[in-house]
């Protein structure tokens, strides 16, 4: 266990409490009752027709269950070597709080997971950290995206149009500071934002990516620090009720191609590998996003690698069928997964990939997301 986690273990405690992870298993008496009254306030909806507004709609909405800022990308250093990188920041309400008026109640938590993938080291390092809002440890901004933990940040400025994404993330093992420019607009995902993922009209998020960032920074990896380039995208969502009850868990693509274009798809899937629901999008420059019904996407498993550490089977290449093409998605480096047990309590493969065409030609690059593998992903 590093400083960072045992500076948070009485947060993460109370956090996977008040989430519902462990009940009120290990939770002293006057603290259990504190968290079984539930909050009188009314949980918002995800509705169709309700656009997105930028740049109110790049800050928080900590009405909303859970919200994340979700930046991954390729890099490459002075010497030609390739690096792959995330780091996600995770808000999420905790309804058990919301009524309390005590400014100590954990009314809304954060959470950062961090990684870099060293290809020519064949390693992923990665960390996390966890703490409540306020206090000036963590904090979301409403009016634009700022969120920070601690000395790890996230921040954006420009216009709405052209925006400049800092993210700064130190730890024992690596860290980067990265400059991350818009070279497009936001790409609005779903029907102006309202991105459905289920069967119901309830199981939606409001969504919006940001392709094709130009990135230019430094990584300090294995205490040298380093010059970088490359390319990033990053996912902004939220949502009150996103899963539905049989879904286990997804599959995602976000991937910048080489002509500029930007695809994403994903899928909901049962715990028998079936598909519960499907979606995604694709954009070349300077056209208008082409959104993917659920029948129109569909992912088929190749290649699986199992995980020595939880046992876990995920593919590390698939078949992804789209209105866009038929594509190839291969991870760089099969160990990509993360063990977020420390912070949102969840394990998930998450990795540096190439996006090849019907021919196997190298097209594109990107991230490659698979949860509930381990274990039904509960948000």
């Amino acid at each position: 266990m590093n400083t960072d986690q045992r500076m948070t273990s009485l947060d993460r405690r109370d956090c996977l409490i008040a989430l519902g992870s462990l009940g009120a298993l290990g939770c002293p008496p006057i603290l259990a009752a504190s968290l079984v009254k539930a909050s009188t306030v009314a949980p918002p909806e995800v509705k169709i027709g309700d656009a997105l507004g930028f740049p109110r709609d790049f800050g928080a909405h900590p009405e909303f269950r859970t919200e994340w800022w979700y930046i991954t990308g390729r890099l490459r250093t002075a010497d030609r070597q390739t690096l792959g990188f995330q780091v996600t920041f995770f808000r999420s309400r905790v309804d058990t709080a919301q009524d309390n008026p005590s400014q100590f109640a954990a009314k809304q938590l954060i959470l950062a997971h961090a990684a870099i993938t060293d290809v020519a080291g064949r390693q992923l390092l990665h960390d996390q950290r966890i703490a409540r809002e306020g206090l000036g440890l963590a904090g979301a901004t409403l009016e634009d995206t700022h969120v920070h933990l601690k000395d790890w940040s996230l921040q954006r400025s420009g216009s709405a149009t052209q925006s400049l994404y800092q993210a700064q993330v130190k730890t024992q093992a690596f860290g980067f500071k990265l400059n991350m420019r818009s070279t497009q607009a936001p790409l609005v995902q779903g029907q102006a934002g309202y991105s459905r993922k289920g069967p119901l009209p309830s199981q939606a998020s409001r969504y919006y990516s940001q392709p094709q960032l130009a990135v230019t920074g430094q990584v300090t990896l294995h205490g040298k620090a380093q010059p970088v380039s490359g390319l990033a995208w990053m996912d902004h969502e939220w949502s009150e009720s996103l899963l539905a009850p049989d879904a286990v868990g997804w599959d995602w693509i976000g991937m910048n191609l080489r002509d500029g274009s930007a695809l994403m798809a994903f899928r909901l899937r049962r715990q028998d590998g079936s598909t519960l629901w499907a979606g995604g999008s694709f954009r070349a420059p300077g056209q208008a996003a082409r959104i993917f019904k659920p029948d129109e996407v569909r992912f088929t498993p190749g290649r699986t690698w199992q995980s020595p550490a939880t046992h876990a089977s995920y593919p590390v290449e698939w078949q992804v069928d789209t209105p866009a093409g038929r594509f190839t998605v291969r991870a760089l480096l099969d160990a990509q997964e993360l063990a977020g047990q420390q912070s949102t309590g969840t394990v998930y493969w998450e990795g540096l990939s190439e996006l090849r065409d019907v021919d196997q030609r190298v097209v594109g690059e990107g991230y490659l997301e698979m949860t509930g593998y381990v274990q039904p992903m509960v948000l």
